[in-house]
């Protein structure tokens, strides 16, 4: 198994989603760059009124990209492939935002709706587009997705989130932190979408907030060394080291490992799960919404991973052989006190449980493909409730394989549908500028 995931993480998937974005990126002429005005005004006419916003849903997608993956993804990368890893990290995330746009696009279009508002996800847009030419194969491929995507909930989206939250503080006991999220995320999540998606946005935003004002507050402060770090990223961004740190550090999406050696991810840019909470959203159209994707992008790598990037560069950390967590909080608290550090450590474990919680829909959507029964519904939920207590005290070892090995076929399954439906669905055709 590792020999398998030593080739799909680290050489085809890569290739796979950067060479995707890039097509991608060229079909839509790089609105989203080009076209800042239209793009914004694109997100503030999102809303149709009523129901689950754009910008709750884009919160819930964000509750399971933000937090660990920013923090020790990025420290990550810059131990692996030196200043210059940052550098292909823009890049990367250049090119992703076409690839979110696109599944973000075509989950709205193939959504449902139970009278009480949307769902939908990547399982369903896999199902209804192959089964239009390749019936068996759409529904053994729909299928397939939706039972990795219960697996992938349980595994990087609950198990490994629980062990970085109970890593950050020792002296708390693992196994009440992991009783009092198990608890918290059952309830939450017995709410539905809805409740998910009140929590997420009460959550999600507050704490992206303020590690952004520690960050800009040390940023500030060491005003006068930005440049040389600046410097530093550009002019070590072309070597073959830093190219290999940043672009698969970047590119493979969402199979966070949390670990002084294993490579964290920093957003969900084709593994086919965020479309879920994008799907919900009550949108004016498809594009709307697809832009709330790429936004969900900008803001993961481009703004929160820069400023996780600039302090830890600014700090000696990496001189004395920290990685992930341990770099990040390390970096927080010598440059801006104790003070930041503690909250930098209870940001992990907030972030952890929105994760958990997000997740747990993602699942929950994932069982309602095979079945409306509540049945198989509570034995969902009764595994998360246990994984969140396991994940707290299970060691390392065959569950990061399985992790790798869930996400690597998520997203072979969910961008090779996507360059299947590139131009046959119209993904990739933008409304003229009056209806945007």
């Amino acid at each position: 198994m590792e020999t398998i995931n030593t080739f799909l993480s680290g050489m085809l998937m890569p290739v796979l989603l950067i060479g995707t974005g890039i097509w991608f990126a060229m079909r839509l002429r790089f609105f989203y760059i080009f076209h800042p005005i239209r793009f914004a005004r694109t997100l503030a006419q999102a809303h149709k009124g009523g129901g689950i916003s754009p910008f709750r849903a884009l919160s819930q997608a964000l509750a399971g990209t933000l937090g660990v993956g920013n923090m020790a993804g990025v420290a990550t990368a810059i131990v692996a492939g030196g200043p210059g890893a940052i550098f292909w990290m823009w890049i990367s995330a250049l090119c992703a935002m076409s690839v979110k746009y696109a599944e973000v696009r075509i989950a709205v279009e193939h959504r449902r709706s139970d009278g009480k508002g949307f769902y939908g996800g990547a399982m369903y847009y896999i199902k209804d587009v192959l089964c239009k030419k390749l019936p068996r194969v759409g529904a053994v491929a729909g299928g397939g997705f939706a039972l990795l995507c219960v697996v992938n909930s349980l595994l990087t989206g609950n198990i490994v989130q629980m062990h970085a939250a109970a890593s950050v503080f020792p002296w708390l006991p693992p196994m009440i932190l992991g009783g009092i999220v198990a608890a918290l995320a059952f309830v939450i999540a017995c709410g539905g979408a809805g409740r998910v998606s009140e929590v997420t946005m009460g959550l999600i935003p507050l704490l992206s907030g303020a590690y952004m004002l520690i960050s800009m507050v040390i940023l500030i402060r060491n005003g006068d060394r930005l440049t040389q770090v600046l410097q530093e990223i550009f002019t070590c961004g072309l070597s073959l080291r830093a190219a290999a740190g940043g672009v698969t550090g970047f590119a493979i999406t969402r199979a966070i490992r949390f670990g002084v050696t294993r490579g964290i991810f920093s957003n969900e840019a084709g593994c086919g799960t965020s479309p879920t909470a994008h799907a919900a959203a009550n949108t004016k159209s498809s594009h709307h919404q697809g832009c709330f994707g790429i936004f969900e992008v900008f803001a993961d790598t481009i703004v929160l991973c820069s400023m996780t990037a600039f302090v830890i560069l600014l700090s000696d950390g990496v001189e004395r052989g920290l990685d992930g967590i341990p770099l990040t909080l390390y970096a927080y608290t010598a440059l801006a006190g104790k003070g930041a550090g503690i909250f930098i450590g209870i940001s992990v474990i907030l972030f952890a449980f929105a994760t958990v919680i997000c997740q747990t829909q993602y699942g929950a959507v994932a069982i309602g493909y095979f079945t409306r029964k509540r049945g198989p519904y509570r034995l969902y939920l009764a595994l998360q409730a246990l994984a969140s207590i396991c994940g707290t005290v299970i060691a390392e070892g065959l569950m990061w394989q399985v992790a790798d090995l869930t996400i690597s076929l998520m997203t072979a399954l969910n961008v090779g549908c996507l360059l299947w439906c590139a131009k046959r669905e119209g993904i990739l055709r933008l409304p003229p500028s009056k209806g945007a």
